[in-house]
């Protein structure tokens, strides 16, 4: 290539990348002409007209498709090739073939993932490299004061060696860059891998004229994922993996050793309709409705699970605490009903969170309205007979100490034979359910968390606390669910030792605390390998990783395995014939998903 045209390119590059790293909300996306390189453009991947690129800037915590290779999220600027459709009507690319045109991309097109010829790919690694030598001040660039994020550019692994990322990261001192590590990535589907530890070894010294290197090796495990009941409902998305590290590395898919560091990840999602808390969750969701409804004016009430009608349970519910009520045996008849409730919950599976027996009357009017009242009205007409048979002496139901509820309020005055007129009207019956739910789904979570010796009730103050208004109260409710359904996970498929058990719910306590309610939140808890080493060692792993490091020269080379492709933007086919590996790991450094991350620095001198 003409020194001339990449001097241009360089100019240009810089430009764009300058303009980029502006503080922008969101993914930006821009489209960048590059000038026509004339003749000496094919030994470069170029086509004979000028090939758009589109660019990136991808900041830290935003979706990042280099995290499987990389194993950190920070920001970075991606290059990838434009699709056809989005390029510019020619007579535009005339007019601007010896400038750099500019254009937004809305962040939310279906732009897709277009990878570079290698050729390509390197040219654009050199217009970045060159752009921030501080050797080249016929660039006339005005350089930023602090480095640039690195640069990756998409490949598309049409090269001998299966390249598939190209990229560049700048390091710097507080005043100036002082050089560049250059990253290739390369990725294939081996129907039998060859590679051993010791050949990697002496391709890493070779490449960096080494003598002295270390070896570090990473495995993570799938102990659980849920799987889709049928093709209309989709799967959750809990997972549970394992994450183990150690040094020095032995051997390729070596077992790790139980002197090794281990974390187990957690994600889950609520409500499992398999799991043990399907009942306790649906609940929950029918708080949710009371609250939106509250909230925005608009009740948008479930199908009903009773076979009979809100108002008919209710009233067969009232009948049978007046018929039990006049042999004075209040406690008996309370304890039947929520044994026959309990039977009802689910056959199917043995419950992890035992059924409370103590539910008062105001839990167990609950448990009956949530599943079968599906309209306002119903609500109206129920609790019109509650308060009916209160006012009648009828019934006399007994409440836990420490309610305040309006519902709670009325049964305590109707002991004393007088009670306030409560206008059943507005948002008052919706007010008085959810007030009686709350209450309920509060001592449900008291029980299960004291009662496994995993938290106090200093712990729970925060979720449990009638000090903050309903709305509040019900997110609090809603966060505290979430770390039951993580609790309860665990225990069904890692059945860990307790202690591991109480860290991770106090864990889940102090995050909980701090951040809003989110369920795609992976929980992260330190653990002993030997605690454990049940779950994993006589497993595959789900991916398998060597880090080969060296010295004071901070170059490595990064061997992994896994069970998907790293990829995302080329397509690997699973070979037909039997693989070497166990089924479980699948190629791509997939089946085997091989794929090799080479570092080397070059500095600017």
């Amino acid at each position: 290539m003409p020194w001339g045209s990449q001097t241009r390119g360089s100019q240009l590059l810089s430009l764009s990348l300058l303009d980029y790293d502006k503080p922008r909300q969101g993914i930006k996306k821009q489209t960048c002409h590059f000038p026509d390189q004339g003749p000496h453009s094919q030994s470069y991947g170029f086509s004979s007209s000028c090939a758009d690129v589109q660019v990136q800037l991808i900041s830290k915590g935003q979706p990042n498709p280099l995290k499987n290779i990389l194993h950190e999220n920070e920001t970075m600027f991606i290059v990838e090739k434009v699709p056809l459709e989005k390029e510019e009507p020619s007579h535009v690319e005339e007019l601007l073939s010896e400038e750099t045109a500019i254009s937004d991309l809305s962040t939310g097109e279906n732009v897709g993932l277009l990878a570079l010829p290698v050729g390509r790919a390197r040219q654009l690694i050199g217009f970045y490299t060159m752009a921030h030598n501080p050797n080249m001040t016929h660039l006339k660039l005005n350089r930023p004061v602090a480095a640039l994020p690195p640069l990756w550019v998409r490949c598309d692994g049409s090269d001998p060696e299966g390249i598939s990322w190209l990229g560049a990261e700048l390091l710097s001192t507080s005043s100036s860059v002082t050089g560049v590590v250059l990253y290739m990535v390369t990725c294939r589907v081996d129907k039998n891998y060859s590679v051993n530890l010791e050949d990697l070894k002496k391709s890493h010294k070779k490449r960096h004229h080494l003598s002295t290197l270390t070896a570090s090796g990473f495995a993570r495990y799938e102990l659980f994922k849920s799987t889709a009941l049928d093709d209309t409902v989709a799967a959750s998305q809990t997972t549970i993996t394992l994450d183990i590290s150690w040094s020095p590395v032995d051997e390729i898919l070596q077992t790790p050793p139980l002197s090794s560091a281990a974390t187990l990840n957690i994600k889950v999602e609520s409500g499992e309709p398999r799991g043990p808390l399907s009942q306790l969750h649906r609940e929950l969701k029918f708080l949710l409705v009371l609250a939106d409804g509250l909230r925005t004016g608009v009740t948008e009430w479930p199908e009903s699970l009773e076979a009979k009608s809100a108002v008919e349970f209710v009233q067969e519910f009232l009948n049978e605490l007046n018929k039990l009520n006049e042999f004075g045996d209040s406690t008996k008849k309370d304890t039947e009903i929520v044994k026959n409730d309990a039977a009802a919950v689910d056959g199917s599976i043995e419950c992890l969170l035992t059924l409370r027996g103590d539910l008062d009357f105001a839990e167990q009017l609950w448990c009956k309205m949530s599943s079968s009242v599906i309209s306002y009205q119903d609500l109206v007409k129920c609790f019109t007979l509650v308060i009916q048979s209160l006012q009648h002496g009828d019934i006399q139901p007994w409440l836990h100490s420490g309610s305040c509820s309006l519902l709670s309020k009325l049964i305590h005055q109707s002991y004393h034979g007088t009670m306030d007129t409560v206008s059943l009207s507005g948002t008052v019956p919706v007010q008085m359910l959810l007030e009686i739910g709350l209450d309920k789904l509060k001592k449900d979570y008291i029980c299960f968390f004291i009662g496994q010796e995993l938290a106090s009730l200093n712990h729970l103050e925060y979720f449990i606390s009638p000090s903050v208004d309903t709305q509040e109260q019900v997110h609090r409710v809603q966060k505290l669910h979430h770390i039951l359904e993580i609790v309860v996970s665990c225990m069904l498929f890692i059945k860990p030792q307790h202690e591991l058990l109480f860290s991770l719910t106090q864990s889940c306590i102090k995050y909980y605390e701090q951040n809003p309610l989110d369920e795609q939140h992976i929980f992260q808890l330190p653990v002993r390998p030997t605690a454990i080493k049940d779950l994993y060692q006589n497993e595959k792993p789900q991916k398998w990783r060597v880090e080969i490091n060296s010295g004071q020269k901070k170059v490595k080379t990064i061997w992994q395995l896994s069970d998907s492709p790293p990829v995302d933007h080329l397509n690997f086919h699973r070979p037909a014939a039997p693989l070497s590996l166990p089924p479980s790991i699948s190629t791509c450094k997939t089946v085997v998903c091989a794929h090799r991350l080479c570092e080397a620095v070059m500095s600017y001198i």
